[in-house]
């Protein structure tokens, strides 16, 4: 009771020795902009805007940008005309950005699409196919410690042992453990290990103060139910988690979905590539019609001009004003046509941007190539096979499918409890040293010779079995992966639905634009037909000269609306395309990814060889393969092996899926 009352007061003490050291002042926060101090630091440095320390030297193409143009005389500039393939050709090697006309590359750079994106995807540390493969590579695991031990010993010698008593255990320990271990696509394991312990210490009963123990062991582990087989180990990986899925075919259907992302992007930079470039030869045949209806009012208004001097008939003030206001009116729609926002200069600034080129370089862009004015015909029931196979956006989906379904099969296959079958083997040995000359008379010379000789062996073999009662996750998990298949499916026929309906209205612009042309071209010649009968007439003194006026008007709004229905007429074919998914192949571009090296063809041959007969070797059977072959996405008809049937009615989800999500229900 005594020494209960003096810890007390010990415990006591402490506490109010602690809170004396302490303080009984509180600590206020750290307020920068309040504090009494001097806060210049922290104003004058702490949020400075600063520039990062970045070796970013300047885009040379960029820095080569001259005084741009803005009412200069297209004419006076030097030109250098340019095909739409050539056009094309140098937007795809000019950089390794997928440029587009309406992209935010400078407020969000980093939802750009480049070229370096399908790699990136493939090379990705966490999720990509490498990342995948290193699951199953070798690994090699050592550990060295040192150690220093010395303790007291509450032990009393007994009588007639004293000289085996020692006060107090003094040792020094070294442990040296070395591992390669490997695992296999069935999911088993193989590990070999050696360990090495070196102890000395003050025992008095030991035959040498100083000894080498360890072993070799040799440890062999496969699954039997959870975790086992080629196909949940190269789908979700090994010892994945379950609703997780890192396998090499994921990591594969993650690269093919970038290279999909890649490639919706060129077709983007195409698409705008010829709308640009059709709109620049918009841009000069609306420039060539306002001029010459600056020209025409020009003549009008000097004619009527000299009759005013003259004092004749015609020469009023009122019509020569009305010819001068008509004149500077078509002065007005030059400017705008050349510098305007969607002028000569714009627009050729435009192309430029989309080909990679400065914004300006002394020379004007010239098109050489003519518009189709060519009436275009499709087979309506091929284009509709071509959009519902062809189209990067159906086959990115399909490619979505793939993934969800293998993701439904590793779910079913993590539904079952975890069986391990494990066997290890053991060589034990014990030596006075760690290596050294064999000793036929003393087994124990070195830790080396005992191992070798295999006198000391222990083997373990056995189950390890672990099971959660219900399932509850694993089921969870087969449901959300039903579920996600689901979904995806409903999504690929709903892209199919919309795919019919934009190629239906692509279709209908296409005859829309070209009834509009065969309009606009007959409109044209009447108003040509209108201002040749009104100069007569006006030259007669018939007409007032506002008819005349107003005809010329008319007929460069006639004009130019014959050149945009042209335009539209191109683009509307190369928007079919483009639905169709026949857009690289109409623009003669050709996708294709790098070819292997040497090493990498071997070893398919190689891998080859071992699936089938020798005397066969190039012919590999894959079962349950995830890919139905090559897609070359510049051909022009459906893939290889694909009819498309209009009367077929394209299901939702498998058969199986569909049964297993009519009205079924998890078991928890």
């Amino acid at each position: 009771m005594i020494q209960r009352k003096s810890l007390r007061k010990w415990i006591a003490a402490g506490c109010i020795a602690s809170t004396l050291f302490a303080g009984c002042k509180q600590t206020g926060r750290f307020q920068a902009w309040r504090d009494s101090s001097d806060v210049s630091y922290f104003q004058n440095f702490v949020t400075q805007i600063e520039y990062p320390d970045v070796n970013a030297p300047l885009d040379a193409t960029a820095l080569q940008t001259t005084m741009p143009h803005a009412l200069q005389n297209p004419s006076e500039l030097p030109t250098f005309d340019l095909t739409l393939q050539e056009a094309i050709q140098m937007a795809l090697q000019s950089s390794d950005v997928l440029r587009t006309l309406g992209g935010s590359v400078v407020s969000a750079p980093q939802g750009q699409e480049t070229q370096y994106n399908p790699a990136l995807t493939d090379l990705n540390p966490l999720g990509g196919t490498q990342a995948a493969l290193a699951a199953f590579d070798a690994q090699v695991t050592s550990q060295l410690f040192w150690a220093k031990n010395d303790r007291p010993v509450n032990v009393r010698a007994a009588p007639g042992f004293e000289d085996l008593f020692v006060a107090s255990s003094r040792q020094t320990q070294a442990v040296y453990t070395n591992q390669i271990s490997k695992r296999t696509a069935t999911g088993a394991s193989y590990a070999l290990r050696a360990n090495t312990i070196y102890d000395r210490n003050n025992n008095p009963t030991r035959n040498f103060q100083s000894d080498f123990t360890g072993f070799l062991e040799a440890e062999y582990r496969q699954p039997l139910m959870q975790g086992a087989g080629t196909t949940i180990n190269r789908i979700a990986g090994p010892n994945a988690a379950i609703g997780q899925y890192n396998g090499i075919l994921i990591a594969r259907i993650n690269t093919d979905i970038s290279l999909a992302d890649f490639e919706a992007g060129v077709l983007r930079l195409i698409s705008d590539v010829e709308g640009a470039y059709w709109e620049l030869y918009f841009s000069y045949r609306t420039l060539e019609a306002q001029v010459a209806g600056r020209q025409s009012s020009l003549e009008t208004w000097q004619r009527l001009d000299k009759l005013r001097s003259v004092g004749m008939r015609g020469g009023e003030a009122a019509p020569e004003a009305q010819a001068r206001s008509n004149y500077f009116a078509f002065e007005s729609q030059v400017n705008e046509a050349l510098a305007g926002a969607q002028g000569l200069y714009n627009t050729e600034q435009r192309l430029r941007y989309i080909m990679g080129l400065q914004a300006t370089d002394g020379r004007l862009i010239r098109p050489s190539d003519e518009p189709i004015q060519a009436e275009v015909a499709f087979d309506w029931d091929a284009c509709l096979g071509d959009a519902l196979t062809r189209r990067v956006e159906i086959r990115r989906q399909e490619w979505s499918i793939k993934r969800r379904e293998l993701e439904l099969i590793a779910s079913r296959l993590n539904r079952r409890p975890r069986l391990d079958v494990l066997t290890q083997y053991r060589w034990r040995g014990l030596g006075d040293h760690l290596v050294g000359s064999r000793n036929s008379t003393n087994q124990l010379e070195s830790l080396f010779q005992s191992v070798t000789e295999g006198n000391y062996q222990e083997w373990q073999a056995g189950f390890e079995w672990n099971y959660n009662i219900g399932l509850r996750q694993a089921s969870a998990a087969v449901r959300h992966a039903q579920l996600s298949l689901a979904r995806e499916m409903t999504l690929l026929k709903e892209q199919q639905l919309r795919i019919s309906h934009d190629l239906s209205n692509a279709s209908r612009q296409i005859s829309l634009s070209y009834a509009q042309l065969q309009t606009n071209y007959n409109r044209v010649e009447a108003d040509s037909r209108r201002i040749e009968a009104l100069s007569e007439r006006k030259e007669k003194g018939l007409d007032d000269v506002t008819f005349l006026l107003q005809a010329q008007q008319q007929l460069a709004t006639s004009t130019s609306a014959f050149y945009r229905s042209l335009v539209d007429y191109n683009l509307a074919i190369r928007d079919f395309h483009r639905e169709k998914g026949s857009l690289l192949g109409y623009n003669q571009v050709n996708l294709s990814e790098e070819a292997l090296d040497g090493a990498m063809i071997q070893a398919a041959y190689q891998r080859g060889r071992h699936f089938t007969p020798r005397d066969n070797p190039e012919s590999v059977k894959v079962n349950d393969r995830i890919s139905a072959g090559p897609m070359d996405p510049s051909l022009v008809g459906s893939p290889a092996g694909q009819v498309f049937d209009p009367t077929a009615q394209v299901p939702i989800a498998p058969e199986s899926v569909i049964n297993e999500l009519s009205g079924t229900t998890t078991d928890l």
